[in-house]
């Protein structure tokens, strides 16, 4: 039987398809990312997924945080840019590729999930063309090395979903100290850099004080955007049931800072919940 293989589909757009220039990019990202120390070991992160040109530098400080770290796998929740779906997309067996290397998708893990609850679906077409998973594969190769793999697209990100995908997670997931989650997502999309500024600035006020309840309101009524809104509601939703409740935003920007165009710009957050 041939094995089910994801191939890269922006390796040398979004990132270098080289994997020397990708590793120097990556690393070059991470010696300049200056975090103070996290007192435990992360449970999870939220990173950007941007092109490296325009949200790398904000994804390393997060990456940074869990550099050295042991996890057998790591659960990346991802937005559906491409594809609507009412439910969860579980690339359930295989590999994913990326220009360094090949990751093992965690298979058990996968079929408990779906075994879990019905929010799931193992219709992969959401996983063929998505970016927001993808980008995030060759950072955590150079950061932790070999790991499972557990991908996931969220279709719906209102509460209710990201709190089944959580409790799905928490009840599936046998030790929890072995596994990250990564919460893919960009902020504010198109606003004059002003009003992404305060907008992205709710996000990270929420975050920081781990207000599971404020963010989704403003999300909710468009006091603040966020094209991962679900991944970063499930990421604090599973910390919680984990009483892992501490987090911290490690670094912010927007692209007009790499443009120069601040008429309409993309919000980018890094953070880490322990």
């Amino acid at each position: 039987m041939k094995t089910h293989i994801r191939k890269p589909v922006i390796a040398g757009s979004w990132y270098p398809g080289n994997p020397e220039a990708l590793k120097r990019d990556i690393d070059g990202f991470l010696e300049q990312a200056a975090i103070t120390e996290i007192p435990r070991k992360p449970v999870a992160i939220v990173s950007p997924h941007a092109g490296y040109m325009y949200s790398g530098q904000v994804a390393a400080h997060a990456y940074k945080a869990i550099a050295g770290q042991d996890y057998s796998t790591v659960v990346v929740i991802s937005p559906s840019h491409r594809m609507y779906l009412p439910s969860v997309s579980v690339w359930k067996s295989g590999a994913f590729e990326t220009p360094l290397g090949s990751l093992d998708v965690d298979e058990a893990l996968c079929e408990k999930l779906m075994a879990m609850s019905g929010v799931f679906t193992d219709d992969t077409r959401p996983h063929e063309s998505e970016h927001a998973l993808e980008i995030q594969l060759p950072f955590l190769q150079v950061v932790l090395g070999n790991f499972r793999l557990c991908p996931l697209i969220m279709g719906r990100q209102e509460p209710d979903a990201c709190r089944e995908l959580a409790r799905a997670l928490h009840r599936s997931i046998d030790h929890p100290g072995d596994v990250l989650i990564v919460a893919s997502s960009d902020l504010s999309h198109f606003h004059p850099a002003a009003r992404a500024e305060d907008m992205d600035a709710r996000v990270a006020q929420a975050v920081e004080r781990f207000d599971i309840d404020g963010l989704a309101r403003d999300l909710e009524r468009s006091e603040s955007e966020a094209c991962g809104g679900g991944p970063i509601l499930t990421a604090l939703m599973y910390a919680q049931a984990l009483s892992r409740t501490d987090s911290r935003v490690l670094k912010y920007a927007h692209s007009g800072h790499i443009t120069g165009d601040n008429l309409s710009v993309v919000g980018y957050l890094s953070a880490v919940i322990w």
